[in-house]
């Protein structure tokens, strides 16, 4: 995303081929860095203002964001960011992966081959790299590929109703906007390396174990947000 130089972070969105994926960026960074407060109201007028763009593509943005479940429209009232999870939504999102995601790695592990393991080298090397000066930017753009690597994981695995069950729930996006935290991510690249140690040598049980650690890792890592 090109942003040009301005007073805060966030900046001035720069006319492109792709102004309404920048947009989006722009405020999926801000919600996930809590620039944008969990159920706050979000004025399209201010965000014109901000990023110096149109409404229409600050609108497209907002619905996108809207079936993310990242956003709230009230009819009559406008859009506002969606309520932080509270505990018990974050135990049971935990419970579910932990039902779910370490045996779906053991069968992606089983039914690895080259070309899929590229796929998941290619996305965790995306993860990894930090080429954004921006905090905000890169924790949002880890957040979206950490949520993208796990899906590959499951569409390995294949099983489509479980892939489907988990990104219906936009875990990724609820977890990591719990905490604006460099150790939410930097923890987490060591972890993805242990998975893809498991997945590269067909080891079903490695993989499984790898995942059951990163799970509870990550749970552990959020479980302050709520003190």
């Amino acid at each position: 995303m090109n942003l040009t130089d301005a007073p805060d972070t966030s900046g001035f969105i720069q006319r492109s081929n792709s102004l309404s994926g920048s947009v989006y960026d722009a405020i999926f960074a801000q919600l996930m860095s809590l620039k944008i407060a969990p159920g706050s109201r979000i004025t399209v007028d201010n965000l014109v203002r901000e990023l110096n763009v149109s409404q229409t593509p600050i609108r497209e943005a907002l619905g996108r964001l809207e079936g993310e479940g990242l956003v709230v429209k009230t009819h009559l009232i406008g859009y506002s960011a969606a309520p932080q999870i509270a505990r018990r939504r974050f135990d049971e999102l935990y419970q579910l992966r932990l039902l779910l995601e370490p045996d779906s790695a053991a069968r992606a592990a089983a039914a690895m081959d080259k070309e899929k393991l590229a796929a998941l080298q290619t996305a965790a090397g995306m993860m990894g790299r930090r080429e954004d000066t921006d905090e905000r930017l890169r924790y949002s753009t880890f957040a979206r590929q950490d949520a993208l690597f796990h899906d590959k994981i499951m569409e390995i695995a294949g099983n489509e109703l479980i892939r489907e069950t988990l990104n219906h729930q936009h875990t990724h996006f609820h977890i990591f906007r719990l905490m604006f935290h460099s150790r939410v991510t930097e923890e987490a690249l060591d972890e993805h390396e242990a998975l893809l140690a498991a997945f590269a040598a067909g080891d079903a049980a490695g993989a499984e174990r790898a995942m059951r650690i990163h799970l509870e890792r990550s749970r552990d890592r959020l479980l302050p947000a709520f003190e």
